[in-house]
């Protein structure tokens, strides 16, 4: 039977790169593995075509001679490279070595702790200016009795009989041959006979442990801190993970947030909106004066410059921008209406010149209204 291309069996052009290569037996062993297809000819002998395709693209000098004299270039019989000469674990083992741990490589028992994270909640003022917070988490730390190892003083893990310390074993399956990790070490390649009574043979204990935070001026919710080497321990001596502080900034009765500038709103009685005057508001640093000019309307915004937040990204800092409501008086005297009744005469005998927007808001539902009706 005559044989297909190589190029076409992996589904790639003859320019293809080695990675695109590798990618696409990868593709295609996946789809017609034996293991995947239990009792189907077909797919196993695509699966060999696919390992075959490889084992000639994958070297350069035999691509060479493919790529000039086709399948005769690398027919052993015709004094070529030769496909085939390599076994199936060499090529299984470079391509899949990734996910089954290699051919012949020994797994490291060693292994890096777990990142923690913990979230810290603050004020406004405290998330603008920057402060020094203590927390304190509960984690796991590396023994101290057996200093990581998990055996007791002096003795020491040893290598794993099932594995010979490879934390790997070979299983066979008719022609293939795979590794999978060792069921009595679970890859670790060292049992421990002799246990540390501390750890009781894991290498670290549970603990709480008290860490310094220092949170640096204008971080905003959402924003997080690493504490390098502050999360669990590693297992058998293997580097602790990293501490990821989340920060979430808490709401204020005043200001809100939004990015680096802070919003509020001041509530002014009509008559300092009707004649104006000086009013005294917060900020974060401190009272400032803020000038209402005469006949203020309600939502009108002022903009303080500079006084919002300094980004902790660094940039020019935010404003704090007020906005003005007018509130209505309430439990008035007698007084205090008649004045206000006489008040409202005076008004309305001046028609839209002392109330334009109203006038205006009037004139359109009148005009809307009149319009339904034709």
């Amino acid at each position: 039977m005559e044989k297909r291309d190589y190029y076409e069996v992996l589904g790639v052009p003859k320019n293809a790169p080695e990675q695109d290569l590798k990618k696409a037996y990868r593709r295609v062993a996946m789809k017609f593995h034996p293991d995947r297809n239990p009792g189907d000819a077909s797919a196993e002998g695509k699966f060999k075509e696919a390992n075959e395709a490889y084992e000639v693209l994958s070297d350069k000098d035999k691509r060479a001679a493919y790529d000039q004299f086709g399948h005769a270039g690398v027919n052993p019989q015709m004094g070529g490279g030769g496909a085939g000469a390599a076994g199936f674990g060499d090529i299984f083992g470079d391509i899949f070595g990734d996910i089954f741990g290699g051919a012949g490589q020994r797994r490291s028992h060693v292994q890096r702790g777990s990142d923690l994270s913990y979230t810290l909640e603050l004020s406004l003022e405290d998330a603008v200016r920057g402060t020094n917070v203590k927390i304190r988490i509960p984690t796991r730390v590396t023994c101290k009795t057996c200093d990581g190892s998990g055996a007791r003083k002096g003795s020491s893990p040893e290598n794993c009989a099932t594995c010979q310390g490879m934390g790997q074993v070979r299983m066979r399956q008719g022609p293939f041959s795979v590794q999978q990790t060792c069921p009595r070490c679970q890859g670790a390649g060292k049992t421990i006979k002799d246990p540390c009574n501390t750890c009781h043979g894991r290498g670290a204990v549970q603990d709480n442990k008290t860490l310094s935070v220092k949170v640096p001026p204008g971080v905003d919710t959402g924003d997080r801190i690493r504490l390098t080497g502050e999360g669990e321990a590693g297992t058998h001596g293997g580097p602790p993970g990293d501490l990821y502080v989340q920060i979430s900034v808490k709401d204020h009765s005043i200001f809100t947030r939004d990015g680096a500038d802070l919003h509020c709103e001041i509530p002014i009685s009509f008559i300092d909106a009707i004649l104006g005057g000086d009013l005294e508001v917060p900020t974060l640093d401190g009272r400032v004066k803020l000038k209402i000019p005469p006949e203020t309307q309600t939502g009108k915004l002022f903009r303080l410059r500079d006084k919002g937040v300094m980004p902790v990204r660094g940039g020019p800092a935010g404003d704090l921008l007020c906005r003005v409501v007018v509130e209505t008086p309430v439990n008035l005297t007698r007084r205090q209406r008649e004045l206000l009744a006489e008040f409202k005469e005076i008004e309305d005998s001046q028609g839209s010149k002392q109330n334009p927007r109203k006038t205006s808001w009037f004139d359109g539902v009148k005009n809307f209204v009149d319009s339904l009706k034709s």
